[in-house]
């Protein structure tokens, strides 16, 4: 069997970009790390050969009370850049509410000592993961 194309999960932030990627199966997210923009587009890029990916999940940033805002128009740049700069790929927003504070929760109960958890990009790398996770959940739940 071939293997599928992965799904990228992005928490976009204008420090650093959080990234993730599923597992050959499209059940699993895993972080990969957390990079600048130039570096996060150059990483996406090595990610992109056989069987490389379809899907960019891009965590967007909708307030607490569920509504757009000023965060949403600088992602929706950025998924504009991506949109150009990996044409024919898919890409789909993830309500990323809370992701952050849950990429904590997971990181502690995966018992990483407080000191690694404090540093920014560890965090980021894990809340893409978390908004990577939310979607092939949420897409598994709608074809059963």
């Amino acid at each position: 069997m071939d293997a599928l194309p992965r799904i990228i999960g992005i928490d976009y932030g204008a420090q650093r970009i959080g990234l993730a990627m599923s597992d050959p199966f499209r059940l699993y997210a895993q972080s990969l790390g957390a990079y600048s923009s130039d570096e996060a587009i150059r990483q996406l890029a090595s990610l992109n050969t056989d069987p490389g990916f379809d899907t960019i999940v891009v965590g967007w940033p909708l307030t607490l009370s569920g509504e757009e805002g000023a965060a949403t128009d600088v992602v929706q740049s950025f998924i504009r850049l991506l949109s150009r700069r990996f044409p024919g790929k898919k890409v789909v927003m993830q309500d990323e509410r809370y992701s952050s504070v849950r990429a904590r929760n997971l990181l502690v109960r995966s018992g990483v000592r407080k000191k690694a958890r404090q540093r920014k990009e560890r965090v980021d790398a894990a809340a893409a993961a978390v908004i990577l996770q939310d979607y092939i959940d949420e897409t598994q739940e709608r074809t059963l």
